[in-house]
């Protein structure tokens, strides 16, 4: 088993509720982190005051961005893209080790599963 918690599609779909603003959020942090004119301000005001707002924002965005993966990684659940908000909650599925996956504009309960191997390609209904 490469994961030590697993999750029944109960568990998961309870905690979609919870998960899905932070996966909102995430994506809203990584955003504003590769905003290009806080970059380009960043640069341009770096060398005399530390970038003043923009650094700021620059700082407060990848802070909020670590902590919403570490908190997501915490509760056991993998991360796979942070634009579609693609996250997996590692289950047992008929005796093996697979991911319920879920992402961001999806009905709010986990309807697919996949091999440890396969991703987001090898999804198969649950059903």
């Amino acid at each position: 088993m490469i994961h030590e918690r697993h999750f029944t599609v109960a568990e998961a779909n309870a905690l979609l509720k919870r998960v899905e603003p932070m996966l909102r959020s995430l994506r809203g942090a990584r955003n504003r982190l590769t905003d290009a004119e806080a970059h380009e301000a960043l640069a341009g005001a770096a060398p005399g005051n530390g970038g003043g707002d923009p650094g700021r924002n620059v700082g407060e965005a990848f802070l909020e961005l670590r902590r919403l993966l570490l908190e997501l990684q915490e509760l056991g659940i993998v991360v796979r893209d942070i634009d579609r908000g693609l996250i997996d909650f590692p289950a047992i599925l008929e005796g093996r080790e697979v991911y319920l996956c879920w992402q961001l504009d999806e009905p709010a309960r986990i309807v697919f599963w996949h091999d440890l191997e396969a991703g987001f390609a090898g999804r198969r209904p649950l059903d």
